[in-house]
């Protein structure tokens, strides 16, 4: 049967894009290195007609498709498990932007198109596509969509969700969805792009999607201010949205030991603040010029350091300078994977209730694991926070998570409960969360969850294993 399938295959893409020999670990291999499958064979298909075709192949033989974009996820939903029965299908060939429309303020681009090279084509056009994350020069449009991907803008410009308007699909019997609308409102019927946007593969692929643009800002400019407490953060928060409003675009917080691993495995990045207990970065936008921004952050900051809320702050006067603190923030999962693997979270909670969960959170862990080292930071801004748990200094850091990942992980998901918080915020569910999703969520929930994936996949053939 597999022979039959890969020549069928071959016709229909041509043999150079099915993959069955040499070195796959590229498309077999995640982000995080822990998950590594075989594949039956990796398939590259070019445009949306040989997706279609290719799945209708599989579901004639009844062989599952492992949808990937730039395989940058973290929760091993991108590459097949290790049947060696499963075919990969990377989407990375369909990478045009198709199109943008300067005055309904649009985008089209191919699922396989990276996020970078999407900003870049907007940016050309005079426009901003706001979604940006750390990945974000590797990662694809199709991937962000399919698990509904948030990054540093949420708190202005919502998740990946938010800035779709349409996308174009091919089910899991091989049919195709035009439903790539450029229109912002449309009622006339079940929004079916919900459905597939945050599926992650699981009920179809993403062939294309059309985006919201917004308009350039004037001026764009960053500040970093130290904090002594995580409530002084909070508190720093909802001051910056009442002075700033619309025009605070980011939101990062960063715990003293995320910071310190930047230092011991990037020490030529320029920390221009001493360390302090938690450092926070803001962006804002939408104003008229550098000058006007960055009297607004000195006015705003100032009062703040008077009020008590914030220790010492900067403001960065030019771009590099801004790039050079966002480059703080992102260098830190970099950081934590030089230090070694670790125990991650994403989770999400009301920002009023941070402070009082990682107070308590804090305390449990360091009574139960002690000499953990927490590496707490993220998008403060919208309640999502990346609190990481690293070995304890020169333990085995694999051996450390094989021994006690699922205790960690119970005793923090368990302690989001009375916070009304969620342990997956922005990652996905994949094959990692699977079984606390089934765990954790209302059976109600998983109940229309799985209703709605028999109805579409009926064959399971869409991503098997992962979210449900």
């Amino acid at each position: 049967m597999s022979t039959a399938l890969l020549s069928v295959l071959r016709e229909q893409i041509g043999a150079a894009n099915v993959l069955c020999e040499g070195d796959l670990s590229a498309y077999e291999l995640d982000w995080r290195r822990r998950w590594h499958g075989k594949s039956l064979a990796v398939v590259r298909p070019g445009s949306t007609a040989e997706v279609a075709a290719v799945v209708q192949a599989c579901a004639t033989q009844r062989v599952a498709i492992v949808p990937q974009g730039g395989n940058t996820g973290l929760v091993g939903g991108s590459v097949p498990d290790a049947s060696g029965t499963q075919v990969l299908m990377n989407l990375q060939r369909m990478n045009r932007v198709r199109d943008i429309d300067t005055a309904n303020l649009t985008m089209t681009v191919d699922a396989g198109c990276v996020l970078q090279v999407a900003q870049q084509a907007a940016s050309g056009a005079g426009l901003l596509l706001p979604l940006s994350l750390a990945a974000e020069g590797s990662c694809t449009i199709g991937g962000n969509l399919a698990t509904n991907a948030g990054g540093t803008q949420v708190l202005r410009w919502g998740n990946a969700r938010d800035l779709c308007l349409g996308l174009e699909v091919v089910t899991a019997q091989g049919e195709i969805w035009h439903g790539l609308s450029g229109l912002r409102k449309d009622n006339t019927g079940y929004d079916l792009r919900d459905l597939f946007i945050g599926s992650e593969g699981t009920l179809g692929i993403i062939t294309a999607a059309t985006l919201k643009l917004a308009p350039l800002p004037a001026a764009r400019t960053t500040a970093l201010a130290e904090c002594a407490s995580l409530q002084a953060c909070v508190d720093l928060l909802a001051r910056a949205q009442t002075r700033l409003g619309a025009g605070l675009t980011g939101f990062e917080v960063m715990g003293r030991f995320a910071l310190d691993l930047v230092a011991r495995h990037f020490p030529a990045l320029p920390q221009p603040l001493p360390t302090a207990a938690w450092t926070v970065l803001l962006e804002q936008s939408d104003v008229e010029s550098m000058e006007a921004a960055t009297s607004r952050f000195e006015a705003l900051l100032g009062d703040a350091i008077e009020a008590g809320t914030v220790q010492d702050a900067v403001v960065a006067s030019s771009i590099a300078q801004a790039q050079a603190l966002w480059h703080l923030r992102e260098s830190i999962p970099l950081a934590q994977a030089q230090e070694g693997l670790n125990i991650k979270h994403d989770i999400s909670l009301p920002v009023s209730h941070i402070p009082a969960f990682v107070a308590a959170t804090d305390a449990l862990l360091t009574q139960h694991f002690p000499g953990v080292r927490l590496v707490n930071f993220g998008h403060l801004g919208d309640g999502n926070l990346h609190y990481n748990v690293q070995a304890p200094e020169g333990l085995d850091a694999a051996a450390f998570l094989a021994a006690n990942e699922h205790a960690v992980n119970t005793l923090v998901f368990d302690a989001l409960l009375p916070y009304g918080g969620s342990f997956s915020a922005e990652h996905g569910i994949g094959a990692l969360k699977r079984d606390e999703l089934a765990a954790r969520k209302s059976p109600v929930a998983l109940q229309m969850m799985r209703s709605i994936k028999a109805a579409l996949d009926p064959l399971g053939l869409m991503n098997p294993g992962r979210v449900l």
